[in-house]
């Protein structure tokens, strides 16, 4: 097996190369050259190691985009350990039933999550040590070993001094773990979906290089987060295997946040999903805001090609509609430049194979629907802990996606939807039953079910349809905001006497799609009242 570290490909090698003095990573007021970067990696890598971190340990992070985050991702991949960055957007058990899962010994947070975290260890347990960075705040009152960050970079430091070896990356090899990615998938439970050394490489090698054509020249920002599959792409993988620099917001992405970055940073490839792309619509941006903008890119839910060709009127760029997932890392069709048909997710990308198929397993004809699978070189290795779901997806060398595809004449792809009851909000995975169970948690609550309506901009957006007495759309908005994380929770609570259900029992989902008729003007399409509570 051939010997490689994913962090000698997007780091180190730049300045063997002669590009050390280029700008790798701007966040915030801080700015960091290849050099300075590739430097900062070993000094993380070396600490992890003295605080007992071994080759496949898995570090965990819950920390905002930044350097630090950044750094640590790479830092775990230099010395052959497994990166496994979580989404902030999680509550305390449902982080401390990630961590348990995960195996974890070493977190590391940034201090606007150190309340959730510390709360989560109370639940996980068997935490070694949290690396803080910045004060440690209710963490201190943990059983966990605090280390400051910048703590840990000075052993770090100190290590690589007294012994030269610890500049070098781990000896992996290509099918070496590298990096872990939460899903809810199509089953609503968290499984960690596993990631080699070579998966990382080629999804640079495939989207990133020959759809994106990214240089060094490029500037990218990423509305996504590192936690995503998605961001972690857009702002870690395809900037540093080119050269290029990568733009990291911490704040929550916003139309003015975005502009700030706009005009502070210049990006040239913009990565967003649907709804924010409609949310910069519904702002006041200026018209030339995304001047520096070469490509636009788009993927997490389908793009409506009304909202698409509205931004490129409005905005002056064009944006490529891909789809990718967990499981496959990144992006494996897409629109590209040059070949743009709004409305579909385009064809597949170099390095992919793809197919529609029917219920029997053979490839549909155009204009035939079927189950979406795709093979590649980036398809993750399984479930982590997860025997029957990996089978169920991972199939041999291809992965069924769960998602309902059709192709036309000219080999363009268009997704009808999910091949199960998930949908998504904002571009993220919401499993009905679990914000269901949340509903029914409510003592006004006796039934409820959870399905996806279309808004003006053709987006689907979470909607509860509930039998219940006594109690109000705002409140139960908030009961699960309270208990889910903030997108899981329904944008608009819809009262009805009853909810259609076989005759053993079993609820039809798309009877309740069907009672869904406007009920104000500001809720998605589809939504009706159906009654009073």
């Amino acid at each position: 097996m051939a010997r490689f570290n994913i962090a000698n490909y997007l780091v180190h090698r730049h300045d063997v190369l002669g590009g050390g003095a280029e700008v790798a990573v701007r966040s915030g007021t801080q700015t960091l050259t290849y050099s300075e970067l590739s430097t900062l990696v070993r000094e993380v890598a070396a600490g992890l190691r003295l605080l007992g971190a071994r080759p496949d340990d898995r570090v965990l992070l819950v920390a905002s985009d930044g350097v630090p985050a950044m750094a640590t991702i790479l830092g775990a991949f230099h010395a052959g350990m497994v990166a496994v960055p979580i989404s902030t957007m999680l509550t305390s058990r449902e982080l401390g039933g990630i961590i348990r899962d995960s195996g974890a010994r070493t977190v590391l947070c940034t201090p606007e999550h150190a309340d959730t975290v510390a709360e989560s260890l109370t639940i996980a347990g068997a935490i070694d040590q949290v690396v803080h960075v910045g004060s440690p705040g209710a963490l201190g009152e943990g059983s966990a070993a605090l280390v400051d960050w910048d703590q840990l970079l000075a052993s770090g430091r100190e290590a690589i001094a007294a012994d030269d070896i610890a500049l070098n990356a781990h000896d992996t090899d290509e099918d070496n773990w590298a990096l872990w990615l939460y899903t809810s998938g199509t089953t609503g439970q968290p499984k960690a979906a596993m990631h080699r050394h070579a998966n990382i490489r080629h999804v640079c090698e495939s989207y990133g290089s020959r759809v994106l054509g990214i240089t060094s020249e490029d500037v990218t920002l990423s509305v996504a987060k590192l936690f995503f599959a998605y961001g972690i792409g857009n702002s870690v993988f395809f900037p540093l295997s080119a050269g290029a620099t990568s733009v990291l917001e911490a704040k929550r992405p916003t139309p003015d946040v975005a502009l700030d970055r706009l005009r502070a940073d210049r990006p040239t490839l913009f990565f967003g999903v649907p709804t924010f792309y409609a949310s910069l619509l519904g702002s006041d941006l200026p018209d030339d805001a995304f001047a520096s903008v070469r490509w636009c890119i788009s993927a997490g839910e389908p793009l409506p090609a009304p909202l698409q060709r509205r931004f490129t009127e409005r905005f002056g760029v064009e944006i490529l509609d891909g789809i990718g997932s967990t499981e496959a890392l990144h992006i494996f069709l897409s629109n590209r430049p040059g070949d743009i048909r709004p409305g579909t997710t385009g064809r597949p990308v170099p390095g992919y194979d793809v197919e529609v198929r029917d219920e029997d397993g053979h490839v549909t004809p155009p204009g035939r629907p079927g189950a979406l699978f795709v093979r590649g070189d980036s398809i993750g290795l399984g479930y982590w802990r997860r025997v029957e779901a990996s089978r169920e997806v991972f199939r041999g060398a291809w992965l069924s996606t769960g998602d309902t595809y059709v192709t036309d004449d000219d080999g363009y792809f268009r997704c009808l939807g999910r091949s199960t009851d998930m949908l998504k909000a904002g571009g993220i995975w919401v499993s009905p039953t679990e914000v269901e169970s949340r509903l029914l948690e409510h003592a006004s609550v006796q039934q409820a079910a959870v399905v996806g309506a279309t808004d003006d901009d053709g987006l689907d957006k979470p909607v509860a349809v509930v039998v219940a007495d006594g109690v109000t759309e705002d409140e139960l908005i908030t009961w699960c905001r309270d208990g889910l994380a903030h997108f899981k929770a329904p944008r608009h609570v819809v009262f009805t006497k009853d909810l259609p259900r076989t005759p053993t029992g079993k609820l039809q989902r798309f009877r309740v799609r069907e009672l869904l008729v406007p009920a104000h003007p500001d809720a998605p399409k589809g939504i009706t009242s159906g009654g009073a509570p």
